[in-house]
């Protein structure tokens, strides 16, 4: 036996030894020079038209968006003809066909979110809540006339959507909200207040949830729009985070809205969740963005920044760091693409979208955390702008489900036992 075994260990040395001779001598099948940039040649995975649009948008970031956004993020402002110009390129509402929308399929959606938010998670959530949170309700959900009425402007960036499910008392709970709907002739009454509301301050057009109580608490979606009485939509004041997007309240005093401005093709929590899983599936790709923002900032500095007389890159730790925000990010991206090319095929589960965005938002904080380590104590200046995405990732890990309520829909799916509430509530 112990001969056998020294035989066999022989000949896997051999084989080892002839291996190495044979990819040194660069015979090796397939063989290609690592890109750190693109590790798993995710480029070569899309088509030619998803590689147009995702340079564009690259462009647009980069050259219009990143100069406001130190101005915007210290000021807590932002620039409404932001939307005009996104409308212009057709990012918003992209995957609708018609009313003046792009008609993309959602992998470019994902590309998009990407691009945008590797410049500012405040400008990508702008983006998201008028395309998935405002424009897909609409969508899916209006009439025909809801769509001819709103989606054109909305697609221009002409106007600007809010959507209306979060409640002071009631975050990850949506089934308990407070907001009601009353029916009296052909005018439904609305009263109650929804928070962190993104783009509330400055919307035109507001989709908000409320409890029908002429159908015994049923959820339905409302459009209101800005100069209904009644409507107000304060700013929320004091965000340390997401500060280059308008973050605030909608309150609704007895507004009177017309029953032709209710959705009516959908009720109960079908409604806002399928919203809320196109969001999720933006935010997977955006964080993500944020975090390759980090990780590029983080590297040329320390290949930069010399300390006892060599670059902090020469450093183990640093390597170290650097390599676990490399690996996360390329993993995150194939992950996120799989999940859009099944959603394009139609073969998805929200499940997955959970998967991907706790995956992507914990890790994209992650990474931002230890890349702001990495600059040491220039990291908290936003001069170097990761100290800006690491604050905002700490909104992107919340909102939108946080990370504990996702793993609780994961835990669903995999015990098949719902554990929302505690046992013996």
């Amino acid at each position: 036996m112990l001969k056998s075994n020294l035989r066999l260990l022989q000949v896997s040395k051999q084989l080892v030894n002839s291996s190495k001779r044979f990819y040194a001598s660069g015979s090796g099948s397939g063989m290609v020079k690592y890109n750190w940039e693109d590790p798993f040649d995710f480029r070569s995975q899309l088509s030619e038209e998803e590689q147009i649009v995702s340079d564009a948008v690259r462009s647009y970031c980069q050259e219009k968006l990143l100069p406001r956004v130190h101005d915007n993020f210290r000021n807590e402002t932002h620039d409404k003809r932001i939307f005009e110009e996104m409308g212009e390129l057709g990012l918003l509402g992209s995957t609708i066909n018609g009313y003046g929308c792009a008609g993309t399929n959602y992998v470019t959606y994902g590309l998009t979110a990407h691009e945008v938010e590797a410049v500012d998670s405040g400008y990508r959530s702008g983006m998201s809540v008028q395309s998935s949170l405002v424009m897909h309700p609409i969508n899916a959900f209006g009439s025909e006339d809801q769509k001819q009425r709103y989606l054109p402007g909305l697609a221009k960036g002409k106007l600007v959507g809010a959507f209306g499910l979060t409640e002071p008392n009631h975050g990850s709970d949506p089934g308990s909200m407070e907001t009601t709907a009353k029916k009296s002739g052909k005018i439904y009454t609305l009263n109650g207040s929804k928070t962190w509301i993104t783009n509330s301050p400055i919307a035109d057009v507001f989709v908000v949830w409320a409890k029908n109580q002429d159908e015994n608490g049923a959820i339905r979606g409302f459009i209101l729009e800005k100069d209904m009485k009644g409507l107000s939509a304060p700013k929320i004041n004091g965000k340390f985070s997401l500060r280059a997007s308008p973050t605030g309240m909608i309150l609704m005093d007895d507004v009177q809205v017309p029953e032709e401005n209710m959705l009516p093709n959908v009720k109960g929590l079908k409604g806002p969740f399928s919203c809320l899983n196109n969001a999720r599936f933006g935010i997977a790709w955006g964080a993500l963005g944020a975090a390759r923002s980090c990780l590029h900032t983080a590297r040329q500095y320390t290949i930069d920044r010399k300390q006892f007389g060599v670059p902090l890159a020469s450093n183990q730790l640093i390597q170290y760091k650097l390599a676990d925000a490399h690996s996360e990010i390329a993993i995150g991206l194939q992950a996120c693409l799989r999940v859009g090319r099944l959603k394009d095929e139609g073969r998805w589960a929200p499940e997955m979208v959970s998967v991907i965005k706790r995956n992507s938002a914990q890790k994209a904080l992650n990474i931002a955390r230890q890349c702001r380590d990495m600059l040491g104590g220039n990291g908290v200046s936003d001069e170097y702008n990761v100290i800006r995405h690491m604050v905002n990732l700490e909104a992107v890990n919340t909102y939108e489900g946080t990370h504990d309520v996702h793993s609780l829909i994961l835990g669903r799916a995999i015990t098949g036992i719902p554990s929302f509430v505690a046992k013996g509530q």
